[in-house]
């Protein structure tokens, strides 16, 4: 019987399935996150999927609608045609006949991704670029015939001395009726004092606002009070662009192989930012508030959304395609206001959109953002600061320089191309230690408290399981296997190992590590690959080293560029980095040798940047000067990148010493390895007359 590959995502899980098997079977058999309610008896939508179509290179797929068995009278009764035209399939009725990719939409999981993006308290001056003026306006008058927005606009000027202020076309509908419900008092919304867009009969006294971060894996959005600068609400939600692909260059590639598919995915983002915005909606309207006054769409008047260049692009319906090869073309750099509607937007019908520069080709304006929020550029420390995500962002520098580039490090870090990993959500593997004794590991996962050798562990996940791993639990899972001697330091698993623990397993022609076993573990050492624990591969670890080593080597470029031989302090952004220990990461070499107590997260520092553009309009000018005194890097036409990278491959670095980290931690020393395979080592030792030594 023919197999197919089967990609679910947001959460990145795939494996090869039998044909004939229906896609709910499939995702239980592979660890996929699908709901169900009636068991998989086409009784409920709870299961309710959508197929991608398309051409998905990263992962080798062409997935079609006629992959799936043809739509059943189940799916017809319950999945509107609406719906069924889109791709929406009932999991349980839909029978695997191709290659497919799944995207499971969040109604559908059991659980929920965990998006770790959470508002930081801000100490700002609130002077945001909308203002609330209420007015009173002359009544109109047989013997003075001005017109009403003449008047409005006399009267504004009389309150506040703006003049020459434009007006929203839709507002001419709504003035005179407002005019007159509010007996000639009126409340106008005027932006960046250039502006009337939005107006109220009477006195209104709230406006809102969101500041919205688009990674390229999530999408994280707060609401605030414009007023006050109060965040109301913070939500995110994973990035619907993720079934068609998961790092930003298989977008690219996506938008170059489908005719139109950088319009799919221009559609996917904004109908994720409008239900995000729906999510933030309920989520301030049910938690309690001093006022207890409703907020509501017709309120949000004004937006930041900040992002890397290729979702920066894709936002605002710009075809990413020139930022896939060199020069790395972007369509615009400059910072940009819109109408919201003009981007499809669910807000307040005169709501603007700010958007900050770009920095350049692969550092976006979430970079932008980063560098508003943390401010370098106002100190003296020489300071390194990294975006950790598909894409690394990095800015190197202080008051004086400030440089900036991009590393394209995959989604190895977020737990993609990872034989057992996954996104982060319950149930994940988060932190490990290994004994370097005995080689037995230590883990907690997302959701448990627990270690799993303490009491009660196993009670603890008895909903969840263990189900994957992690990108913070695959840097610490490396990081310590190093440490303990199973991994040398060019990355490879140490097979001689296995003489001491059946955990080091063979894996063809390369080792692994056994971190989880599965409940049917025979001991099997041949069986690794057909169990359903947690191993950690040899290709595993080539994959987070390519990742850290690309990271490393442009971090090298940048010191180069200012002619800077150490640095004073290291501050990770975004929700990953959130979660990374810096211990870890410098073991590993993901970073350089710096005081650890000196590396430091400062959480999504991005949409921290966004909420200060939008809270303070003196914040966009500032960023906007900035980014115009910047100088941009591009690591790959660097001559000396080959150098640096081939160095940083190693772990945790093949020349650098890491002197404040050797103060924590013993590191061992430095042995490459003779081989990576098994066959190889067993070959040898058959030469000499021996046999191998593999402890079951």
């Amino acid at each position: 019987m023919s197999t197919f590959k089967v990609v679910f995502t947001p959460s990145g899980i795939r494996g090869d399935i039998k044909e004939g098997t229906d896609v709910l079977s499939a995702a239980r058999e592979l660890g996929a996150d699908v709901a169900s309610l009636c068991g998989g008896n086409g009784l409920c939508t709870r299961c309710k999927v959508k197929l991608s179509t398309g051409s998905f290179p990263k992962h080798q797929i062409e997935s079609q609608t006629q992959h799936l068995s043809p739509i059943t009278s189940a799916e017809r009764e319950r999945i509107s045609e609406a719906d069924l035209e889109q791709g929406y399939r009932l999991s349980c009725s839909a029978k695997i006949q191709g290659d497919i990719v799944i995207d499971v939409p969040a109604e559908s999981q059991t659980h929920q991704q965990v998006i770790r993006k959470d508002a930081t308290v801000l100490d700002i001056e609130n002077k945001p670029a909308v203002k609330l003026i209420t007015v009173d306006v002359e009544e109109p008058d047989l013997n003075s015939p001005t017109g009403d927005l003449e008047r409005l606009k006399d009267a504004i000027e009389f309150e506040t001395s703006l003049t020459d202020l434009s007006i929203e076309t839709h507002l001419l509908r709504d003035l005179q009726p407002a005019l007159r419900k509010g007996k000639w008092t009126v409340t106008v919304a005027i932006y960046e004092n250039q502006r009337i867009i939005g107006i109220w009969s009477g006195k209104q006294e709230d406006a809102y606002g969101l500041a919205v971060d688009m990674g390229s894996t999530t999408i994280a959005g707060h609401l605030c009070n414009l007023a006050t600068g109060e965040v109301l609400a913070s939500h995110g939600i994973m990035n619907p662009q993720i079934r068609f692909g998961e790092d930003l260059m298989s977008r690219v590639s996506y938008s170059m192989m489908n005719p139109g598919g950088d319009l799919k995915m221009t559609a996917a983002i904004r109908e994720g930012i409008n239900h995000l915005v729906d999510q933030l909606l309920i989520e301030a309207n049910t938690s309690p508030r001093p006022d207890d006054k409703p907020v509501t769409k017709d309120l949000l008047l004004d937006a930041t959304f900040v992002g890397n260049p290729v979702m920066h692009h894709i936002f605002l319906g710009i075809d990413p395609v020139e930022l896939g090869g060199a020069p790395f073309a972007l369509a615009t750099q400059a910072s940009m206001t819109l109408p919201a509607r003009d981007l499809d937007l669910h807000l307040a019908a005169g709501a603007q959109v700010y958007l900050p520069p770009c920095i350049a080709g692969h550092v976006g304006a979430d970079a932008a953002a980063v560098v508003l929020s943390e401010a370098p550029y106002k100190n003296d420390a020489m300071t390194l600061i990294i975006d950790v995500g598909t894409n690394a962002e990095i800015i190197l520098g202080n008051k004086k320089k400030l440089v900036a580039a991009s590393s394209p490090t995959g989604p190895a870090f977020e737990g993609a191309q990872i034989h057992n990993g996954q996104r982060a959500a319950p149930g994940a593997i988060e932190r490990v230690r290994i004994d370097p004794e005995t080689l037995e590991p230590r883990y907690k996962v997302i959701g448990v408290d627990l270690w799993s050798d303490d009491p009660g562990f196993d009670e603890a996940i008895g909903e969840t399981g263990v189900t994957g791993i992690c990108g913070s639990g695959i840097i610490e899972a490396i990081a310590t296997m190093y440490l303990a001697g199973i991994v040398t330091t060019d990355g490879v698993i140490n097979g001689e190992k296995a003489s001491i623990s059946a955990r080091i397993v063979n894996d063809g022609k390369t080792w692994a590590y056994k971190m989880v076993a599965s409940k049917n573990d025979d001991s099997d050492i041949n069986s690794a690959r057909s169990e359903t624990g947690v191993l950690i591969t040899q290709n595993d670890i080539r994959a987070i080293q390519l990742a850290k080593g690309t990271l490393y080597a442009s971090v090298q470029l940048l010191m180069d560029k200012i002619h800077v031989k150490k640095i004073e302090q290291i501050r990770f952004a975004g929700a990953f980095g959130a979660h990374i220990d810096p211990k870890y990461a410098m073991l590993l070499g993901m970073i350089p040798d710096c005081p650890l107590d000196q590396v430091q997260s400062v959480g999504n520092a991005a949409g921290t940047g966004a909420r200060i553009a939008l809270t303070n309009l003196a914040g966009r000018r500032e960023i906007e000067n900035e980014v115009l005194r910047m100088e941009k890097i591009e690591t790959a036409t660097e001559a000396s990148f080959q150098d640096y990278f081939v160095n940083a491959m190693a772990i945790p670095h093949k020349i650098d010493t890491f002197e404040h980290l050797s103060q924590v931690v013993f590191l061992p020393a430095k042995e490459e390895s003779s081989s990576d395979s098994p066959r190889l080592r067993r070959r040898r030792r058959s030469s000499r007359g021996g046999k191998p030594n593999i402890s079951r």
